[in-house]
């Protein structure tokens, strides 16, 4: 940041950062020990796809990608599209370091196509000791990590609960500061 953008108020947005997004691998420690909260072992990355030939190939070139690595890690990929026109990159795997590998390398591959700005996120899926659901969510435009707790009810979410989480893996994750672009991720295939 130069001396003109701190004058005028303007901060740089963080980057995507691959130590960012491995961060869940030790997060997921200290959470499976201090908490009993679990990998469910899967998650997904987010993309807006283009109708385009070259977008649809990078596409099936990363999955085949993802399932050539997955021979050897166990790793699972398949894609699915949502209602809002994202297609979802979802990875099964019950180790929580081959999962952060499988969407690193699925980002990478999008990006060196040229399409890294399509990605709008990565969901790692993880549940309490009553089988409940949290997800960690990864924006890759703001570099940052952020809980997502839905709760009982049509679309309600546990604000009280992320909180918490935040409060207690801040040394563990870069997490976003501003509590308005914690975005839910409703009816996620994971």
């Amino acid at each position: 940041m130069g001396f003109f953008d701190a004058l005028l108020g303007k901060r740089k947005v963080a980057t995507n950062a691959p130590d960012r997004l491995f961060a869940i691998t030790t997060a997921a420690v200290a959470l499976e020990t201090a908490q009993d909260i679990t990998s469910r072992g899967s998650c997904a990355v987010v993309f807006q796809p283009l109708a385009t030939g070259d977008f649809a190939q990078i596409a099936k070139d990363v999955e085949e990608l993802v399932r050539s690595t997955g021979e050897e890690t166990g790793t699972t990929v398949h894609t699915e599209a949502d209602t809002f026109g994202y297609t979802w990159f979802v990875l099964q795997d019950p180790d929580i370091e081959d999962l952060a590998v499988g969407v690193n390398a699925v980002n990478d591959a999008l990006a060196v196509g040229g399409y890294g700005d399509r990605v709008l996120c990565a969901l790692f899926a993880f549940e309490d000791a009553a089988k409940k659901p949290i997800y960690f969510i990864y924006n890759y435009k703001r570099g940052s990590w952020y809980p997502f707790v839905p709760a009982p009810g049509d679309q309600a979410r546990s604000s009280e609960r992320e909180l918490q989480l935040k409060a207690q893996l801040t040394g563990e994750l870069p997490f976003e500061a501003e509590l308005e672009r914690w975005f839910p991720m409703w009816g996620t295939p994971i």
